[in-house]
């Protein structure tokens, strides 16, 4: 049996900011086998990593463009996104309580003030440099990017890099997307995303004809991974931070954990 991928969510977002460079950084040191990351385009095409639809949470945007609620990431171009600080809000708030446990050490916490939102292109160098492997969820764009042509997009900024086609998978709960990559470039690997609604069972058949399926673990209990592992799918399973509950993961025979806490769920897996 294959042993279980560690996948760092949005990086080892218990210790950085998510979705910087920073965070991606400290899941690598955790030994995580890959991490995970979101794609946003910006009002000028620019594809970077974000995940909320809106900048207020993770940026500073209602402090310096406070006439822009709600905060639409589409509706800011690079230049204007180049501006924000997308890292001072993680010693603001402390969303794991890492900082409070001392996980997280004071050189790491001042150097996270001023962090940059990230473009896919820095992340796939990123990734690249360090001969790693990154997931790539593919978001759902809000108004009025919603047909924003990301896929080729994607692969435009894939080619510039020159990353390996092995060191990317693909995901997203947009099925057709996938559908569109798989015809466009066969040798990436793409992944499902199911279970979108955390109080709505996953219909398992919409996917049957997916090897590898990214879904909600509060809707897959062991006992079900070990039955779609039966039937040779691949399972990853988002988001799985307790040991014990990664651990019943394991032994059900999961493919990969996306975790916020790589360097807990590293240790597990060795």
């Amino acid at each position: 049996m294959n042993r279980t991928l560690v996948i760092a969510h949005r990086g080892a977002r218990s210790l950085a900011p998510e979705n910087t460079l920073a965070a991606a950084q400290k899941g690598y040191e955790a030994g995580a086998d890959l991490w995970e990351t979101d794609v946003g385009v910006t009002a000028d095409g620019v594809l970077i990593l974000f995940h909320d639809d809106s900048l207020k949470r993770t940026t500073n945007a209602p402090e310096v463009f406070p006439d822009r609620e709600p905060w639409t990431f589409t509706e800011f171009t690079f230049e204007e996104i180049e501006r924000l600080d997308a890292g001072s809000w993680f010693d603001r708030d402390d969303p794991f309580g890492q900082i409070a446990a001392g996980r997280v050490n004071p050189e790491d916490q001042a150097a996270y003030v001023g962090l940059r939102v990230p473009t896919v292109e820095e992340a796939l160098r990123f990734t690249k440099e360090r001969d790693w492997v990154v997931n790539i969820e593919l978001k759902k764009l809000p108004p009025p990017l919603e047909d924003f042509p990301v896929v080729p997009r994607f692969f435009e900024v894939m080619d510039r890099v020159g990353i390996a086609p092995e060191q990317v998978r693909l995901s997203s709960f947009q099925h057709r997307w996938l559908e569109e990559a798989r015809s466009l470039r066969p040798e990436v690997e793409v992944q499902a995303l199911v279970g979108y609604f955390r109080d709505r069972p996953i219909d398992w058949e919409a996917v049957a004809d997916y090897q590898t399926i990214n879904a909600r673990a509060t809707l897959t209990p062991p006992e079900k991974v070990r039955e779609l592992v039966a039937e040779g799918k691949k399972i990853n399973l988002f988001t799985v931070n307790d040991v014990a509950e990664a651990r019943s993961y394991v032994e059900a025979g999961v493919s990969g954990l996306f975790t916020d806490f790589p360097q807990d769920l590293v240790p597990l897996v060795r």
